[in-house]
């Protein structure tokens, strides 16, 4: 996109264009997630559930990598905004480098503290094998990780979002097709299991990061990335690590939420831990989506924010804010209406599934008001403001829902721990309001 664009188009069309590749990306990526555990079930109950135990690592992953890639995204907007396109291309370049060393710190810290990690939350030899032998595969892709969201960011910084979208795209369709080919060993393929799917995952990730160098070496950045006698800039790493730390502690909050919510629900029966699981796999469906449009303003409310158009700023969040309101009533409807198909993508057992609708039923009831908590908490970080989209995120995964979920379970038992969600996202979105205007002086100043 030409960068001038960013602050001169009227904002409807222009977030629909910088969010629409990234929501339908994020689609896809839901779609993945999906798929994955509904082949990872077709091997064992135990299967799902040992996947189940590992997504809170695989989260906590992302939420590093991407996390630091929120705080590159920020910072290059503001130095394009302000046309300094050479401080820019520096802080992509030390983003990336810094990004690789957090993959290689993270491959070594999983792989050495999954065996303690699962044993944790099962006994069971089985569910302990089968999460070692998928955790052992996967997390030895996490530089690659690391250096293609590092590339996300960048693209997404300077506005190139359809490149983005067609490289996650790449990724993720990939992904979907060698999961059963890896997974059952269809034709020459051999039948790995459950490590099929962990190879599956890699090589997608992989795919993606391999585009998105071949995109950057054929010229598909507006600004150069001078590696060579490159060296680290203080000024520039603590920008990209104000808003990186902030950004990677909110991202990583849920699997906190999850391991906690598991160590709950593990005391009324090991079927409550896969609901958990199959929920938390089915809301990113809903929360990737929204993120999509998140994605796609952070950059713009970068880039006005740098360029002092105030103005600007304020619009981009009420328009983004109505679009994310109408994913998550979409979400609500689709939830109230068939809860039990849903959750039986994830099992077939009859009694699981009847209580997993239950759940998915009362956790819906917050879908619609945790857009409020979701626009925000993007927006700060597109603003360079990720202490207070932090203080947002411990809110909703740490503050309330942790000692609500604790307290009802003990009258209610696990229904308590689903009431927790909708009791939360309502507290969180009134506090997620106080913060964004005491955030955002500026915006008030030119209303």
């Amino acid at each position: 996109m030409d960068q001038i664009q960013m602050k001169q188009r009227p904002i409807l069309p222009l977030v629909l264009t910088m969010a629409l590749p990234m929501t339908l990306s994020m689609l896809v990526n839901s779609l993945y997630n999906i798929v994955d555990s509904y082949f990872v079930a077709q091997i064992s109950e135990d299967a799902m559930t040992a996947l189940s135990l590992v997504y809170p690592v695989q989260n906590l992953v992302n939420a590093v990598t991407i996390g630091f890639g929120i705080g590159m995204n920020a910072v290059i907007a503001f130095f394009l905004g302000a046309e300094q396109p050479g401080r820019a291309g520096r802080a992509a370049s030390l983003g990336i480098l810094f990004n690789a060393l957090h993959g290689l710190v993270l491959m070594i810290g999983c792989l050495v503290c999954m065996p303690w990690f699962l044993s944790l939350f099962t006994d069971s030899e089985a569910v302990l094998s089968l999460g070692l032998r998928y955790s052992n595969i996967v997390f030895l892709f996490c530089i690659p990780i690391g250096l293609s969201l590092a590339f996300e960011k960048i693209f997404q910084a300077v506005g190139k979002m359809t490149v983005t979208m067609l490289c996650m795209l790449a990724g993720c369709v990939a992904n979907i097709v060698l999961d059963p080919l890896l997974i059952f060993g269809i034709g020459p393929f051999p039948a790995w299991g459950i490590e099929g799917a962990a190879v599956a995952t890699g090589l997608g990730q992989t795919l993606t990061l391999a585009l998105y160098l071949v995109v950057w070496r054929t010229g598909g950045l507006p600004m150069a990335l001078p590696f060579r006698g490159l060296r680290p800039e203080g000024e520039l790493l603590r920008r990209m690590y104000g808003v990186g730390v902030p950004a990677a502690l909110n991202l990583a909050l849920p699997s906190l939420l999850i391991s906690c919510l598991n160590g709950i629900l593990a005391a009324f029966s090991q079927s409550y831990v896969l609901i958990l699981g199959a929920y938390y796999k089915l809301q990113t469906f809903l929360y990737l989506t929204a993120n999509g449009i998140v994605q796609g303003i952070r950059p713009l409310m970068g880039y006005n924010y740098g360029a002092g158009e105030y103005r600007r700023v304020r619009s981009i969040f009420r328009t983004s804010l109505l679009l994310i309101l109408g994913v998550m009533l979409a979400g609500t409807v689709l939830s109230l209406a068939i809860p039990g198909r849903l959750l039986g993508l994830f099992t077939d057992n009859p009694d699981t599934v009847a209580q997993g609708a239950r759940a998915l039923r009362i956790i819906s009831l917050g879908f619609l008001i945790s857009g409020v908590s979701v626009t925000a908490s993007g927006a700060l970080e597109g603003l360079g403001k990720g202490t207070a989209s932090l203080v947002i995120a411990l809110c909703r995964y740490t503050v309330f829902i942790l000692p609500i979920a604790w307290l009802l379970s003990r009258p209610l038992g696990p229904d308590g721990v689903w009431h927790a969600f909708w009791i939360t996202e309502v507290l969180s979105a009134a506090v997620s309001l106080f913060i964004y205007r005491r955030a955002t002086p500026f915006c008030r100043e030119v209303s």
